[in-house]
């Protein structure tokens, strides 16, 4: 059984794109707003997402910053790191400096991606 954490919205912007003779290495930046019962907020700056290809396969590894709010309403940060070797198998790795929303750090995630026309929809949960 799994709760569903947040939602993010994901805008992304030009790629930029390095074809080597082994590999592809795609960098798309993005920003993005995040909602959910436990938090709310949005990227500061812009995230990143890498994708690399090789003949050995495929990874990608989204990183961001959002600032906003805890379930409590109090300002706080959240750093977002989500790794995978395709959309379907990413586990992302939270990092906070609320206290309400500690214990998201240790916590195993999983997150659904879901291509849209302008980026795609995130949605990380928690196994329970």
């Amino acid at each position: 059984m799994s709760e569903l954490i947040m939602t993010i919205n994901v805008t992304t912007f030009d790629a930029q794109m390095l074809e080597g003779q082994y590999s592809r290495v795609v960098m798309i930046p993005f920003s993005a707003q995040a909602t959910g019962k436990y938090f709310n907020g949005k990227t500061i700056e812009n995230g990143i997402d890498t994708q690399i290809t090789t003949k050995d396969g495929f990874s990608l590894s989204a990183r961001y910053m959002l600032e906003g709010a805890d379930l409590s309403g109090k300002k706080c940060r959240l750093f977002i790191e989500n790794n995978g070797t395709s959309l379907d198998d990413c586990k992302p790795k939270i990092y906070t400096d609320s206290g309400e929303l500690a214990f998201l750090e240790n916590a195993e995630l999983a997150a659904k991606v879901e291509c849209t026309e302008n980026g795609c929809i995130i949605s990380i949960s928690i196994s329970k």
